[in-house]
């Protein structure tokens, strides 16, 4: 089991990305868990959000390997490019997307 990191500003959005991240047997958590010395396994991140934006690139430089998702309503941007993200996918897209994009991440 995965502890996953869900930077995702729409509370609505937030929750399914939890189901989904439990669903497939991993543990979800939020900004507010987040702690220093975590042992991430997953970062699942809405790149529209400044503030989550520069999380994962403060997490990019300390956790070189951790595995980024980004889940986006745009296209990627120079800055999410520079985070080499697993997966990078557009809303909508369907929940199995996300589970497969994870299953992907996790086994590299």
């Amino acid at each position: 089991m995965a502890r996953v990191l869900i930077s995702e500003p729409h509370p609505d959005c937030r929750a399914l990305l939890e189901l989904v991240v439990q669903r497939v047997g991993h543990d979800p958590i939020d900004l507010g868990e987040l702690v220093d010395d975590d042992d991430l396994g997953l970062m699942i991140l809405e790149p529209a959000s400044a503030e989550g934006l520069a999380l994962a690139s403060r997490l990019r430089r300390r956790l070189e390997d951790l595995p980024i998702i980004c889940t986006s309503i745009g296209p990627p941007s120079a800055a999410t490019e520079t985070l080499q993200p697993a997966a990078y996918l557009v809303k909508p897209f369907r929940l199995t997307e996300l589970e497969a994009a994870m299953h992907q991440a996790l086994a590299a």
